[in-house]
This record gives structure tokens, C-alpha cells and sequence, in this order.
């Protein structure tokens, strides 16, 4: 049977042992996480709304060209 290491405080555990908590080997340590992100201590990566906007000109420039093709 594989061993799982517990990502708050590394114990290796058997899953078979200690399923109500998994991926987490306590309920302790899944309350930890969980009030890591909502502290705002993890986080998803994103990208800031200005890299998502297409640039203005570029948009321009593609619709006067599109009429050439």
C-alpha cells in the first residue's frame, strides 16, 4: 500500500487509516490549510486585468488590414 505525505506537516500516513481528512492526515491539519487560503496565505496566480485587454491599436491595425486580404 503507498504512503501518503501530508502536505501541512509532512507526516507519511496510510490512507486507509485516516480517510475522513485526505489529502491531509487530520482534520487538524485540513483546518490549517484551509485557514492558510483564507488568509490569503496561498493563492491562485492570475493575471492582471490590463494583460487581458487586447491593445487598441492592434485591434485597429487588424481591422484595416482584414479589408485587404
Amino acid at each position: 500500500m503507498p504512503m501518503i505525505h501530508c502536505p501541512v506537516c509532512d507526516l507519511e500516513f496510510s490512507p486507509e487509516k485516516r480517510s475522513d481528512a485526505l489529502p491531509f492526515c487530520s482534520k487538524r491539519c485540513k483546518l490549517v490549510d484551509q485557514g492558510r487560503w483564507l488568509g490569503e496565505e496561498y493563492g491562485l496566480p492570475f493575471e492582471s486585468e490590463e494583460s487581458q485587454i487586447p491593445d487598441y491599436d492592434e485591434i485597429r491595425d487588424s481591422v484595416k488590414n482584414a479589408g485587404r486580404d
